[in-house]
């Protein structure tokens, strides 16, 4: 039975990212997907910018966030498909804080890209504003009350929810992302534990690189196939999808992942027909072209991982065709180590990418010439020495090292991160560059649902014509941005003046109690170890009572210095000068010694007090006299800290041992790192204080805005193409907005041979597909299995057994025996039994057979050639086999010939003479299916 919620990205959504689907085969659950939705969602564009309406459209990602908090303890598999923000991005806060600590999947260029995504995206957002998630939540009114579940309950009775943003550390996002296991393309994974009998496969999706198509095969359930966000064109770096083959005969569906009983795939594009990729680079690079020629600057929004790479390839293809020499920079803290990632990934790459044509330096044949002279002397770094070191690329971690290389007035392709303007440099950027007449925001994408990038892409699409727009299959113009634009700057100032003055002070003042706090845990530990000094001592001696003699002496002197003022009054004398309080006791002086420093002298002076003329009292008086009082002093009482053998433990002792073994058993190498280390953390300047601003900035629209559609993703003729020849047998919709949700369905419908078993489940809604089944354990008996022929059938081994159904006292499981033959029922009939003569042996049932698989005419001739005998098809699905497909179709070859012809699923006819190529034709088709035989 097969459970399926979407967490997020469902179908008829406003919002189709991010995507996290939790689907359950049988009793394990599965996360597929793990993404992050934008965490600086846009304010209302307006002349003043209100608070309410922030509220209004921020904070969309509670719900998702609870749901997935509720289920990550309980999942059991994590599968991600695509290294970007939208797939990958809440899985390290997950798995650090929600104990997401399921076996998690990927290949390896995803996992790579997602940690580096991941860590751009929490650093530009710390970076900016103070992060507020659920260990440090908003300060909430007085009216507000904090619930279990994240939200507050006001006195109305309202609920409101918790401002929170849930962005891990960097250090969190490595942790989470070393522990994820990576796979290869092909790769079948057999889980174990809970998920045994589950096997995992991933397959090239195109769109990023290291995009997975998984299919997930449950004996139980069957065959799920979960494909999102694929494209089945060939670009630049990427191949397109295995999902579907182009070939002389037509486009058709990789045999491995056809007819699934289940497909769950997207349709955001359903209903949007995409330019030509030609078109669209044209348009891209004459826009490119005219801003520069004309001195002005272009800035193209970009993620940081995954789609930029194309425009890098495209680029740096265009510079290099056209000898230009304006600078292409890249603004991003992980520009450099994505790069080096990826060119240590070069396998993982496809498209048009080669070490001639990428990365190498526009000089006509030389190119070739150098890589002719690295194969000659034999350089085995082939694919890394030159390709993808783009030469006319530049990188700058922050727009301040932009600007000091390169002025505002200098023309330059700036690819700024994040595509979606929300924050970070892009933004930051955006709201000076867009004040610069015919300056070009260059949009390559549409952004998520509420950031400044998707506001900008409706502003120019609803400027175009409506042959023009986006989704019409046509290349828009660009257009002016006029008037303004008010957008909030997060930004992290350093303090000056009275609150620079104000951090120092309370800097000061919290390292002095820390050091007053280490001192006096410094005098604690001291008059520990005092003790214990005092305690090793024989307890026998006479130095003990020599000890109690002293110290009764000292009191004895120590009372000189008390006069006794009243029955309950004790005035103490001042030492060192210290001054008493208005009680009378000095607690600076009395009970310190001055001249000792560190040494405490604990006062045992302790007078009887209140009436102790009681005849109960201990302390026998006259009636009439003044009541005296006595002293005491209490007893303390040693003990040796020992153990259970007599001998006494110093922890301390054990713990430097330790400390020195560890030390000892360290190699040269690891000792110079450590060094190495530290010599670095002290080498990195300290950050000098400073606090996080928040301004609304008014910007003055004077560029001009053009979207080119570089997603690299199905647009609704390819998603219609490929969806009826997958033929799944049940079908899930996600990720998609509703009227792309309808067209699909409505596409499917009025396809016969097509599923009808579609769903749409929205967010958060349960949808069960299969019946719940029973199963049940029986244990075989080594006999039977002695006598069970198995047989290989992909990766699995299958045998026909026959027995009878035990049950044993000493277990629970029942057990299955052979069945013998006076077991087996007589199927005699009184004719035959009339007919049976004296002597004649009883007739005997043929052994049955079944034969498993399905046969493929391509499969066959390919093992018929290793086997020597010729083949050729020769129409209508027959295959021609023997001498009549060498010799053609006369009459001299039949006699030696074989036709194989599929008349239906599951029946094959084999035509021909009784002769060697028959009995070898028929042994490689049984050789193509599993024989189980009875």
């Amino acid at each position: 039975m097969i459970t399926f919620t979407p967490l997020s990205g469902a179908a008829r959504s406003s919002r189709t990212t991010p995507l996290a689907y939790l689907l359950k085969v049988d009793d394990v659950q599965i996360l597929l997907d793990c993404g992050s939705p934008d965490w600086s969602p846009e304010a209302a564009t307006s002349s003043a910018v209100k608070e309410e309406d922030i509220a209004e459209s921020a904070f969309h990602w509670e719900q998702y966030c609870r749901a997935l908090k509720e289920a990550a303890p309980n999942i059991d598999l994590v599968l991600l498909s695509h290294g970007d923000l939208a797939h990958s991005g809440l899985y390290a806060y997950a798995y650090s804080h929600w104990n997401l600590r399921a076996p998690a999947y990927t290949t390896l260029p995803v996992q790579a890209m997602a940690r580096i995504a991941a860590t751009e995206d929490v650093e530009g957002i710390r970076d900016e504003e103070q992060v507020i998630g659920e260990e440090e939540p908003e300060q909430t009114d007085e009216d507000e009350t904090p619930m279990e579940d994240g939200t507050t309950q006001a006195k109305n009775g309202k609920s409101v929810v918790r401002k929170g943003k849930y962005i891990a550390t960097p250090q969190e996002v490595h942790d989470a992302f070393d522990s994820v296991t990576v796979l290869r393309y092909s790769q079948p994974c057999h889980l174990q534990g809970k998920c045994q009998g589950i096997t995992i496969i991933p397959f090239n999706a195109g769109h990023t690189l290291g995009g997975t198509i998984w299919k997930i095969r449950s004996p139980t359930a069957g065959t799920v196939l979960y494909a999102v966000d694929m494209n089945h064109m060939r670009e630049r770096h990427l191949d397109g999808t295995v999902l579907i083959r182009s070939g002389a005969g037509g486009s058709s569906v990789f045999e491995s992942l056809q007819r699934p009983d289940l497909l769950i795939t997207d349709a955001e594009r359903a209903n949007v027909t995409t330019a030509r990729r030609k078109d669209r680079d044209t348009a891209l690079l004459d826009c490119i072209d005219a801003a520069l020629s004309s001195r002005n600057s272009v800035l193209m929004p970009c993620d940081a991982s995954s789609r930029v790479l194309e425009l890098l390839v495209l680029l740096d293809q265009h510079w290099s065709y056209s000898r230009l020499k304006y600078p292409i920079c890249l603004l991003s803290r992980t520009g450099r180590e994505m790069m080096t990632f990826v060119r240590s990934m070069m396998e993982w790459l496809g498209g048009t990418i080669s070490k001639e044509d990428v990365g190498a330096d526009a000089d006509g044949g030389k190119g070739k010439d150098r890589k002719r002279k690295r194969d000659e002397e034999g350089d085995e770094d082939a694919l890394g020495a030159f390709a993808l070191r783009f030469k006319h690329l530049e990188y700058f971690n922050n727009p301040a090292s932009l600007l000091q290389s390169y002025s505002s007035k200098e023309p330059k392709l700036i690819l700024a991160i994040p595509a979606s303007l929300s924050h970070g440099p892009s933004r930051l950027l955006f709201s000076q560059f867009a004040t610069i007449p015919d300056n070009v925001v260059l949009l390559t994408g549409r952004s998520e649902e509420g950031t400044l990038g998707r506001l900008l892409f409706d502003r120019w699409n609803s400027s175009q014509r409506d042959e023009t727009k986006w989704d019409r299959g046509k290349i828009g113009s660009n257009i002016r941005l006029e008037g303004p634009l008010y957008i909030k700057i997060n930004s992290k100032e350093p303090l000056q003046g009275d609150e620079l003055e104000e951090y120092l002070q309370k800097e000061r003042t919290a390292k002095e109690k820390e050091a007053a706090q280490k001192a006096a845990m410094d005098r604690q530990q001291h008059l520990l170890e005092a003790d214990e000094g005092e305690s090793d001592s024989d307890s026998d001696s006479d130095e003990d009572d020599e000890n109690e003699v002293e110290q009764a002496l000292e009191d004895e002197d120590e009372d000189e210095d008390m006069d006794v003022l009243g029955d309950n009054e004790v005035k103490p004398r001042r030492k060192g000068g210290k001054r008493r309080d208005g009680d009378g006791t000095d607690w600076g002086g009395f009970g310190y010694d001055q001249d000792e420093g560190s040494r405490q002298l604990l006062s045992y002076d302790i007078y009887l007090k209140g009436n102790v003329a009681k005849t109960t009292s201990f302390f026998k008086n006259a009636e009439g006299q003044v009541t005296q009082r006595f002293r005491m002093f209490p007893y303390v009482e040693k003990k040796r800290r020992v153990d259970e053998y007599g001998e006494t433990i110093d922890v301390g002792l054990w713990l430097r041992k330790g400390k020195a073994l560890e030390e000892d058993t360290e190699t040269d190498e690891v000792k110079e790192a450590k060094r190495l280390a530290e010599e670095e953390l002290k080498k990195i300047p300290r950050e000098p204080p400073s606090k996080f601003v928040s301004t609304v900035v008014e910007v003055q629209l004077a560029c001009r805005l053009l979207f080119v559609d570089i997603e690299g993703l199905n647009d609704g003729r390819a998603v219609k193409m490929i969806v009826p020849q997958v033929n799944p047998r049940k079908m899930i919709l996600v990720h998609a907005p509703e009227t792309a949700t309808d067209v699909l369905m409505e596409s499917c419908a009025g396809i016969r041979a097509m599923t009808k078993d579609i769903y749409a489940p929205s967010q958060c809604e349960t949808i069960q597909i299969g019946q719940q089944t029973n199963s049940y354990s029986i244990s075989l008996t080594d006999e039977l299995l002695a006598t069970i022929k198995m047989s290989r059938f992909e990766d699995n081994e299958v045998g026909f057994v026959t027995g009878r159904i035990a049950s044993l006292a000493s277990s629970i499981i029942p057990v299955l025996e052979p069945v013998s033959t006076s077991m087996i029922p007589s199927t005699s009939t009184p004719s035959t039994l009339r007919g049976k003569m004296l002597g004649s042996r009883p007739t005997a049932n043929l052994p049955r057979s079944t034969m498993i698989g399905e046969l493929k005419l391509t499969a066959l001739k390919a093992r018929l050639a290793t086997v020597g005998v010729q083949a050729d098809f020769i129409g209508e699905g027959v295959l021609i086999c023997g001498a009549a497909a060498k010799r053609g179709s006369g009459s001299d070859g039949l006699e030696d010939s074989v036709s194989v012809k599929k008349t239906a699923r599951g029946h094959i006819e084999l035509e021909g003479t009784v002769s060697e190529v028959y009995y070898k034709v028929r042994k490689e088709v049984y050789n193509l299916h599993a024989l189980v035989a009875a």
